[in-house]
């Protein structure tokens, strides 16, 4: 058994020409966002400059437009576009198109493709994926969706809210997962956004800003979507769910980890060039207990990130490792940018040194695709059904 770290030629190149793009042309653009919002005319703009360097949707199928790049190899090249808050929404690497992009290409018919992915993965549009409802409704467990599809005469009707969906405002169509009236279980469905019925209300003003189309309430009254809205199979919503989820909560690591990379390069370079009490802040013990348990913190992500890449890009489910990862990564990259602030003082705390930004943007990184919480629950419940097993094996064995 071996194990080989090297990156294939093309993707060293692509890493490179992807950090010389956010450097040159995307960090130039982050205090217009912050100060005035991010909204689709940046992002056009940003993606066409994307799209005329080359670097364009690494994670999507080359014979749609995209990199074609396997998803290990992916891991590299969107922890690099993360470096930027701007980064993915550049590339078209950004939830949730990015993650609506992998089910649409895993689960949708021909015409679905044809009207929805192609024009997704080009740009042209934006998606949103409505699952989050108010409590008692679905979050971190998807089983609890309340929001109804009851079959009708040519199709379904659609009843129900949905709250904190990202990009919403502004979105072509939408992914809504509702409970299958008929079956019990739960159906995905799509839904262009101007059928009537459906509404974009109100934006939560959550502390993470850097987001088009916000995190916005949805309500479905009454929607009618014909048969071929179905995505997939009616009743096989929570199957398709984890098609989606698992490598979304990856490509999710791989930008946060890109941001916090950056947060600690930021903070680092201010602590090398910062001065007090007669030395180099970077010299003083208290603070390179920082700058160490973030280049620790940095490097394990990074490992348990590309292993569970690994395991998905060989054709596993990745659920396991998957959520091993998130939970890991998205603490951990959450201690590497609070260190970062703390190195960098005041100015930390700012968005003109970018680490503020950062630091309110990651925090909800522990819970959007399942809560730590849920999480571990899961883990634990798996060990605990290995070790039940093993034992009743070993007593097999005995007897």
């Amino acid at each position: 058994m071996s194990f080989d770290f090297s990156l294939a030629p093309r993707v060293v190149e692509w890493r490179d020409r992807i950090a010389e793009f956010v450097t040159d042309v995307v960090v130039p653009r982050e205090q217009e966002a912050f100060a005035n919002g991010l909204d689709d005319r940046l992002r056009r703009e940003l993606q066409q400059a994307a799209k005329a360097a080359g670097i364009w949707a690494p994670q999507a199928p080359a014979d749609l437009g995209g990199g074609g790049f396997r998803f290990d190899e992916a891991a590299v090249l969107l922890e690099e576009a993360g470096t930027s808050l701007l980064g993915p929404l550049a590339l078209n690497c950004a939830a949730p198109d990015e993650g609506n992009i992998h089910l649409l290409d895993v689960v949708a018919t021909p015409a679905q493709r044809e009207k929805y992915l192609v024009p997704l993965v080009n740009g042209d549009i934006r998606s949103c994926f409505a699952m989050t409802e108010p409590p008692p409704g679905a979050g971190s467990d998807p089983s609890a969706v309340r929001t109804l599809a009851t079959k009708v005469p040519g199709g379904w009707s659609i009843s129900g809210e949905k709250h904190l969906i990202t990009g919403a405002e502004g979105a072509a169509f939408t992914i809504v997962m509702a409970r299958d009236g008929e079956s019990g279980g739960a159906t995905m469905l799509l839904v262009d956004t101007d059928t009537p019925g459906f509404a974009v209300k109100e934006h939560a003003r959550t502390i993470d800003s850097t987001m088009v189309g916000g995190h916005c309430r949805v309500l479905f009254e009454d929607v009618f979507v014909p048969d071929d809205a179905v995505l997939g199979e009616a009743g096989l919503g929570f199957r398709y769910v984890q098609v989606r989820l698992a490598p979304a909560r990856l490509t999710h690591c791989m930008r946060w980890l890109g941001a916090a990379r950056r947060a600690h390069e930021i903070a680092l370079s201010r602590a090398v060039d910062r001065e007090l009490f007669g030395q180099r802040l970077a010299d003083l013990g208290m603070a390179q207990q920082l700058i160490a348990d973030n280049e620790i913190d940095l490097v394990a992500a990074r490992a348990l990130l590309w292993q569970a890449c690994w395991e998905v890009a060989e054709g596993g489910r990745g659920t396991e490792s998957s959520s091993r990862a998130k939970v890991f990564i998205s603490e951990a990259v959450g201690r590497v940018v609070d260190r970062s602030v703390q190195l960098a003082g005041g100015l930390g705390t700012s968005e003109d040194l970018v680490i503020g930004r950062v630091y309110a943007d990651i925090r909800a990184f522990r819970i959007y695709d399942g809560a730590s919480e849920a999480h571990r629950m899961s883990i634990a419940k798996r060990a605990a059904r290995r070790a039940g097993a093993t034992a009743v094996q070993e007593s097999g064995v005995q007897s």
